[in-house]
């Protein structure tokens, strides 16, 4: 029924009501009807859309699988088998890494106290250096007993060639002792140093009247030895 004839059929009993009194007048329809409201519409574009979106998913479906070759079949299986040997392999290096540091001896830190074994010393030898064994001699004989400090500036001072040579050495042998025995240089002294010869080049001038005059290069092995100043 419609709401122009809910309308009518009120108005009919209306008016028999106010012919007759005893006729009760009816209550109006307070219920409101919503009307529908129609569906939104969707774009033609996407409609289109869709439905080709659907026809080549079925056509997609609808085309048959395509076979891996067994090669790559093969190489797919493995590397899904990998992953579960990986865990394994990873556990049994851990068990692996504890055993390995237990082996690791405790470094020692280098302030700590260490036990200096008697009689240890420390050796460093330069071969075919430039210069005369005697000029090296001269040198050496003021660095000999005394302590590395003493030895330094001994020869940072020396006003004679040589002392560059012995200068490097000295700093050689301390490597040494701290690189390889763990000691400290300041309180290492020099036990012995020695310079020995070594080959002689030889060479020759012009002199007057054609005559030649033999010059000889001479070098020299200088040898250093250190210790601990408490033995």
């Amino acid at each position: 029924m419609t709401d122009e004839e809910k309308k009518d059929d009120v108005e009919e009993v209306s008016a028999e009501a106010a012919e007759d009194p005893g006729v009760a007048a009816p209550e109006p329809d307070t219920e409101k009807v919503v009307p529908d409201k129609p569906a939104a519409k969707k774009p033609a574009a996407k409609k289109a859309a869709k439905k080709k979106a659907d026809d080549d998913g079925d056509e997609e479906a609808a085309k048959p699988a395509k076979k891996k070759p067994a090669a790559k079949k093969k190489a797919d299986e493995a590397e899904d088998e990998a992953p579960a040997k990986k865990p394994a392999a990873k556990k049994a290096s851990k068990d692996a890494e504890p055993a390995k540091e237990a082996k690791k001896p405790a470094r020692r830190r280098r302030d700590e106290e260490r036990a200096v074994p008697v009689g240890l010393t420390v050796r460093a030898q330069a071969k075919y250096v430039r210069t005369s064994a005697r000029k090296a001699r001269l040198v050496c004989d003021h660095i000999r007993g005394k302590d590395v400090v003493e030895a330094r500036a001994i020869l940072a001072f020396t006003p004679r060639g040589a002392a560059k040579p012995w200068l490097k050495l000295l700093e050689s042998a301390v490597a040494n002792a701290e690189h390889n025995h763990e000691l400290v240089g300041e309180e290492l002294r020099i036990e012995s140093v020695h310079a020995d010869e070594g080959p002689t080049l030889k060479r020759f001038r012009p002199r007057a009247m054609g005559r030649a005059t033999r010059i000889r290069k001479r070098t020299s092995h200088l040898t250093i030895t250190l210790t601990p100043k408490e033995s």
